[in-house]
């Protein structure tokens, strides 16, 4: 019998301690893709070595490649990789020859392209099993597949090849998962029809890179010295690079849909971010405490707006993709082959600290690190060539988890002398010695403690291992892939169009892509020619021509991003003003997506705005709870009032949640805020009312053909909304037109349409309810963008 023969070969050897001792079962490993480049690359090393580390724990193991190739060919294909395979250096000669000759008769390729294969595969392993005498531990399906072929794999295996009742199964996906939130939904969809949460491992090979794998056990081994300094008060900056020398040629297809945030930051860079500001569990070896973790650190992420990036392109990326996709000369391509993203966690611990994501192609050094730097608060008077290292309060404090390449080109872990010796795993890591010429980050290496693995793993190897252990915290989860789709997908949206900084590659790059943090946003240091990919787009000074009114009232127009900048002080102005007249400024301000980019403006830039004798009114509230993400008091909290010193009794959210229920006409919630209203503001004329527009001509939650709130002496009303959710609470049209100043912001192309037809029509706030905006004895003015106004 195969089997039986093979581990008779391994025991003679010295590899198993007695036959009887395999005893926990066959365990049968299916790697699709088998004649791909990954396949050849790493993963048929990482399964070899995981054969090597596992033959003597009581499994057996058989290994079948599959592919659509035909039998012959796929089989001929496969076996000149396995040839091929290599053991690690310590390993002896005669062990190593003996284990890749047995795991080469445990190899068998098949071709799995139809149902019927699938069947025939599944039968095959439960024949073998019979004719060995063994019991199924359970299967393994590697997918190194694109995962357009993801769907009709899984239904196979769902259908006809999973392991009995009693053995479980492990399905390894490879990324990319999805494009974006909506994509990555949608694939999820798919596969949960098909596998249970459980039984999925999607790959993320940065995790299984040593210095990454080390950043969650390094804190846990380190928790006396790390927690009085893990936090805002302490770290001054987190750095997560990935750099690459190599540029995109032969993957352009790939690259011209992916870019560098998909590629790079979305999920590596990511990941080593959740490891550093995660909240470490008791114990960090439970997978399902980690993962949950992970979960809350996504939850607390600030949201990213277009100017939370840079973004670049190397020169030679079009003229590439021109000739690699057959594009035509004047093709331009806006992918970023370069980004630096700046990311906030609004977290208590991590409150305030840039984490700086970096990646790119064409860069001057091939290199990964993730890096914390310390704040430094210490005045040393002896002169810096005097100091010493450990003792020296005034080097840098660092940490750093070096992944590769660069100048130690090798996996290690790096602490500031000054800072604490580190506890690190004994027979894992080691203290490295020597090498005190090289420098790391300006310091000589002998000012650091200096660890690397006793032995080093590739990647692919260590996950590899983590599926065999079932070790899930080593993958992604459908909930936290999904969550960060959620947290980068805006981003993508926003910087689609958003042409790159050009840069030469290589060394040529210099200075041209450094880049600083102002404000919470990031721009390059260096001013470049404006160079136009788009000549026949019209721009700002092109509309000079408009007219400065807009329904008889003053109009703002430009671009959306200098209308918000024009907003903002606009409204600082108003608000200094009225504060220096009458001690206090009574600001309502309305729900929606169009204000999220307002609200982030004046928390960033609008240091001098009176916060602290501001009052804020909501325009409207949909009726859910107030910590539903639906809610626009959510929105402006987590946007705008967390960011700035508003006194807690000046923050007036309307009571659409009372006694247990929402919005409950007999819990009388819309009389509490009139009576709250007109006994904080004077004659219930509030100091600013920003008002946003709908398609259809609402304004506020005021609808047409509303019953309520268009006219009438009722201040706050209870309305319907034709969208979900639909039951809404708003400030009535009369108690709006009695405010001193309304402004009423509408932006994007979609409003085009309706911003027209208002031009053109009167009061008419029945059909249009924005139309019957008129304040009394006050005035109103109109914030329009150039898409909303010329479509």
């Amino acid at each position: 019998k195969m089997l039986r023969r093979v581990l008779c070969t391994v025991l003679f050897m010295g590899a198993l301690p007695s036959l009887a001792d395999v005893s926990q079962g066959h365990i049968s490993v299916v790697l699709l893709g088998a004649t791909g480049d990954l396949a050849k690359k790493y993963l048929w090393q990482g399964l070899f070595q995981l054969y090597m580390d596992q033959v003597s724990s009581g499994h057996s193991f058989t290994f079948h490649g599959a592919a659509l190739t035909a039998l012959e060919p796929g089989q001929r294909l496969m076996f000149d990789v396995l040839k091929k395979l290599a053991c690690p250096p310590d390993e002896s000669p005669n062990r190593c020859a003996v284990l890749k000759d047995q795991f080469l008769k445990l190899s068998q390729y098949h071709q799995l392209k139809t149902a019927e294969n699938y069947t025939v595969l599944n039968r095959e392993i439960e024949m073998l099993l019979r004719q060995e005498g063994l019991k199924e531990a359970g299967r393994i399906f590697y997918f190194s597949v694109p995962p357009f072929a993801y769907t009709e794999i899984a239904r196979h295996i769902n259908s006809s090849c999973r392991p009995p009742p009693g053995a479980w199964l492990r399905v390894v996906l490879e990324k990319p998962f999805g494009h974006d939130l909506e994509s990555a939904q949608q694939l999820a969809a798919e596969l949960t029809s098909f596998f249970r949460e459980e039984e999925m491992y999607r790959v993320d090979h940065y995790l299984g890179k040593q210095a990454v794998a080390h950043i969650l056990p390094f804190r846990d081994q380190n928790r006396q010295f790390l927690d009085p300094i893990w936090n805002r008060h302490h770290v001054e900056r987190v750095e997560i690079v990935l750099k690459e020398t190599v540029d995109a040629k032969g993957r352009t297809s790939f690259y011209e849909q992916y870019g560098v945030i998909r590629d790079v930051l979305q999920n590596h860079l990511t990941e080593a971010l959740m490891f550093l500001t995660m909240e470490l569990p008791d114990n960090v070896s439970r997978a399902k405490e980690v993962l949950q973790r992970k979960l809350q650190a996504f939850q607390s992420l600030r949201g990213l707006g277009k100017n939370s990036a840079v973004l670049g392109q190397y020169q030679a990326y079009a003229s590439q993709v021109q000739e690699e996709l057959q594009k035509a000369q004047d093709y331009i391509s806006t992918t970023p082959t370069f980004a630096g993203v700046l990311i906030h966690s609004d977290n208590l611990r991590w409150e305030g600290v840039p984490f700086l994501l970096i990646s790119g192609k064409a860069l001057d050094e091939r290199v990964g690190y993730v890096r914390v730097l310390f704040k430094n608060r210490a005045y040393c008077t002896q002169s810096e060539t005097l100091r010493d290292a450990v003792h020296s309060q005034c080097k840098a404090k660092q940490i750093i988890f070096y992944i590769g390449h660069g100048a130690l080109n090798s996996p290690a872990v790096l602490v500031s002398r000054n800072l604490f010796r580190p506890v690190m795993p004994e027979g894992g890591w080691r203290e490295a010695v020597g090498q005190s010429d090289l420098q790391v980050f300006g310091q000589p290496l002998s000012d650091y403690y200096v660890y690397s693995p006793v032995k080093e793993r590739d990647a692919y190897s260590v996950l590899i291992s983590n599926i065999y252990h079932g070790r899930k915290d080593f993958f992604i989860t459908t909930e936290n892939l999904l969550a960060s789709w959620g947290f980068w997908t805006p981003l993508l949206d926003s910087i689609s169009h958003q042409p790159p900084r050009l840069y030469p590659g290589g060394v040529e790059n210099q200075h041209l892509l450094d880049f600083e943090m102002v404000s919470g946003e990031v721009a390059f240091t260096l001013a470049e020619p404006v160079e136009l990919l788009n000549p026949n787009r019209l721009m700002p000074s092109d509309y000079r021509t408009i007219q400065s009114k807009f329904r008889h009232s003053p109009l703002v127009s430009a671009w959306s991003e200098d209308l918000i900048s024009q907003l903002a002080s606009d409204i600082e102005k108003t608000a200094s003003r009225t504060v220096a007249h009458s001690g206090q400024f009574h600001l309502a301000l309305s729900g929606g997506s169009s204000p999220v980019i307002l609200f982030q403006q004046l928390a960033r830039h609008h240091y001098a705005f009176p916060w602290k004798h501001t009052h804020i009114w909501l325009v409207d509230e949909r009726c859910v709870p107030l910590t539903d993400t639906e809610s626009n008091f959510f929105s402006l909290h987590n946007h705008l009032l967390q960011r700035v010193r508003v006194p807690y009794f000046n923050v007036h959210p309307m009571p659409v949640h009372l006694n247990q229920r929402l919005c409950v006409e007999e819990d009388r919630g819309t009389e509490l805020y009139a009576k709250e209203i007109m006994a904080l503001v004077a004659n219930a004329s509030f100091d600013l009312v920003l008002l946003g527009m709908g398609t259809d001509g609402h304004t506020a939650s005021l609808f047409p053909q509303s019953e309520n709130g268009l006219e009438g002496a009722q201040s706050v009303v209870l309305t319907e909304s034709p969208v979900k959710p639909h039951q809404r609470m708003s400030l009535s049209l009369p108690l709006i037109n009695k405010a001193r100043q309304v402004f009423v912001l509408v932006l994007g192309k979609g409003k085009h349409a309706i911003t027209t037809l208002l031009s053109r029509v009167g009061h008419e706030p029945r059909k249009w309810p924005i139309s019957g905006v008129s304040p009394s004895s006050g005035q109103l003015v109109w914030y329009v963008d150039y898409e909303a106004l010329l479509g």
